[in-house]
C-alpha cells in the first residue's frame, strides 16, 4: 500500500483531467464570445447597408417629387413610392395602334428628360441605380397588325412604342451634349420593354393582377420610367458578408 507521500510525488490524476477540462471551457466560451461578437458586427454592416439602400430611396423619391410635383398632374402622370413614373394619359402618348409618339408627348419628353437624368446623374445615386426602364403598356385590343397572336402583337406593339421614346431620347441634344462618361453610364441603365397587356391597371389605378378588377382599357395604355435602384448588388453585399 503506497504512504502519503508517495501518492502526492506521483500526483492525482484527477486533477489533471479536471484542469484540462477546465482549459477547454475557457477556450470555448473565448471562441462563443468571439462568433457572437463577430455575428453582431455582420449584422450592424447589414444593418447600415439596408439604412442607407432605405436612405438613398426615399431622398430620390423626395427630390423627384419636389421636382415634378407641379408637373404630374398636367402631364397626366402617376408617380409612385417604388420610383416608377408612369405617363397615363393615352391621348398624348400615341394614337390607338401606332408607334409614332404625338407632339404633345415630344414636348413634354423634352422638359422631363434632361430634369429627370440630371437628378440621377448627381453623384449620391448614380453609384446606386442598376437599371432606367422604359416600360410600354398597352390595353387588351388585339394587335393582329403586329402578329395574329393578341397578346404577342401588343408585346411588339408596347416594344416599338418603349423603343421609340428610347429612340427620341438619344436624339436630343441634351443626351448628345452629356459627357462621355454619363453617355456610358446613362446607356448602362437605359432599357426598352415591351410588357403587352400583362400588367393592365383598373379604374382605381391598381394592377388588375392584384386588384381581380377590370382592366381600365384607357388607364392601361401607358408608358412608364422604372427606376432600379442597385437591390441586386446590395443583395449581394449582404450575402457575401454573411459567409465570410
Amino acid at each position: 500500500m503506497k504512504d502519503t507521500k508517495q501518492v502526492k510525488e506521483e500526483g492525482n490524476p484527477w486533477v489533471s483531467f479536471s484542469d484540462i477540462m477546465t482549459g477547454l471551457m475557457v477556450i470555448f466560451m473565448f471562441i462563443a464570445i468571439t462568433y457572437i461578437v463577430e455575428i453582431q458586427r455582420k449584422q450592424a454592416e447589414r444593418d447600415e447597408i439596408l439604412k442607407e439602400f432605405m436612405q438613398t430611396r426615399e431622398e430620390l423619391y423626395m427630390e423627384l417629387d419636389s421636382t415634378f410635383y407641379d408637373k404630374f398632374e398636367e402631364w397626366g402622370v402617376i408617380f409612385d413610392r417604388d420610383l416608377s413614373i408612369k405617363f397615363i394619359n393615352p391621348e398624348v402618348l400615341f394614337r390607338s395602334g401606332k408607334t409614332r409618339i404625338r407632339t404633345r408627348f415630344r414636348k413634354i419628353l423634352d422638359e422631363f428628360l434632361p430634369a429627370y437624368f440630371n437628378i440621377l446623374l448627381k453623384p449620391q445615386y448614380r453609384d446606386k441605380i442598376v437599371e432606367v426602364r422604359i416600360e410600354g403598356h398597352t390595353d387588351t385590343v388585339p394587335a393582329y397588325e403586329y402578329d395574329r397572336d393578341p397578346y404577342v402583337g401588343n408585346v411588339l406593339l408596347s416594344q416599338m412604342r418603349a423603343t421609340a421614346v428610347l429612340r427620341y431620347f438619344r436624339e436630343m441634344e441634351y443626351f448628345k451634349n452629356l459627357s462621355p462618361e454619363d453617355r456610358r453610364t446613362v446607356q448602362f441603365w437605359l432599357t426598352a420593354n415591351g410588357l403587352s397587356y400583362g400588367r393592365t391597371i383598373d379604374a382605381n389605378k391598381n394592377l388588375t393582377y392584384y386588384s381581380g378588377l377590370p382592366a381600365d382599357n384607357r388607364l392601361s395604355r401607358r408608358v412608364e420610367f422604372k427606376l432600379v435602384p442597385s437591390s441586386e448588388s446590395l443583395v449581394e453585399k449582404v450575402f457575401t458578408m454573411i459567409n465570410k
